[in-house]
């Protein structure tokens, strides 16, 4: 054995139980109380047991890395808390005005997408959409932590999702034999109380040195994956080659044909791979910004040319009306 296959193990046993843990909710097992409580504490349940498991003598000696984190909490090389601009030549001043508009962009596609997404109607949220209300809190705090020379704040898709997840009631539908979404406990205090747990983990310092890189990595793996259940773009490259009697009246391959489905699906892929590549080199990987804006004219110019709307609408991708972003 070496330390990347014992690691590899790791990521994967994390990656398995965590998934485990998060279906036990569905099981028969048990309460329903008892179901809920594996559910929701599980996977930090999983994290601490894969971490002592990495502290076993026989593990330990491959050298799994783990998270390299500083014994005091300071900011980067011992400055001060307001960055002084001042002091930075004009001349660059005025050459950083390019990436900061690239950047800009890029946090306000974060935002937007992390936002649709959390309000996707099948999550039968009831608060109202607060599109411009939530872009301009971010730009106030993003404003102070660029001042203070802090990390950005940004729309985490994937976090954002998984704790609508986290507070959603789910019913078991007897006819599909699926869970669908009940109902969604809209509150405020669970994003409050998180984001002041992860402040109090910098008096664990000492003890977040113990923490293996690959279970971080298995957590994140399925993080990912779940919020890849229920892609419609990942379900229709599955579709592409299934048989359209055998699919539901209302699939897009049956409502606007395979050639139609197949084609935007086509589209989306050389979409994205054409963003993954553009973002590998080094040369190109700053005005990943402006590729992702892109996108947005390849949708709203290009698309309309050879789809239309009740088309977008099978696809499950309808044209947002202006007064939807209001």
């Amino acid at each position: 054995l070496t330390m990347p296959f014992v690691s590899l193990g790791i990521a994967f046993a994390t990656f398995k139980a965590t998934m485990g843990t998060v279906a036990f909710r569905s099981s028969k097992y048990f309460n329903e109380i008892f179901r809920t409580i594996i559910k929701d504490f599980g996977p930090v349940a999983v994290i601490i047991l894969m971490s002592f498991v990495n502290q076993i003598p026989w593990i330990k000696k491959f050298g799994v890395p783990t998270l390299s984190v500083p014994s005091t909490l300071q900011l980067a090389g011992g400055r001060n808390l307001i960055v002084p601009f001042l002091s930075v030549p004009l001349s660059l001043r005025l050459k950083c005005m390019l990436p900061a508009l690239l950047l800009t962009t890029l946090i306000f596609m974060d935002q937007n997408i992390s936002v649709r997404v959390v309000n996707n109607p099948k999550n039968h949220l009831k608060k109202g959409e607060a599109y411009n209300i939530d872009m301009v809190v971010l730009g106030v705090i993003t404003g102070f932590l660029s001042i203070a020379g802090l990390p950005w704040m940004c729309g985490a898709t994937v976090q954002s999702m998984n704790h609508v997840r986290a507070m959603t009631k789910m019913v078991y539908n007897k006819v599909t034999n699926e869970l669908e979404v009940d109902s969604v406990n809209e509150t405020r205090v669970t994003g409050l109380v998180i984001h002041a747990m992860i402040l109090g983990t910098l008096s664990l310092l000492q003890y977040l040195r113990i923490l293996p890189i690959p279970v971080v990595s298995g957590v994140f793996f399925f993080l990912g994956r779940k919020l890849m259940t229920g892609n419609t773009f990942l379900a229709r490259i599955r579709d592409s080659v299934a048989e359209s009697s055998r699919m539901p009246k209302d699939h897009p391959m049956n409502v606007i044909g395979r050639f139609k489905m197949n084609l935007f699906t086509f589209t989306q892929f050389a979409c994205l791979m054409a963003l993954w590549t553009f973002k590998q080199w080094s040369a190109t990987a700053i005005f990943f910004p402006s590729a992702i804006g892109m996108l947005m004219v390849v949708r709203s110019f290009l698309l309309p040319n050879f789809f239309e709307e009740r088309e977008f609408v099978a696809l499950g991708d309808p044209t947002p009306r202006r007064n939807r972003l209001v």
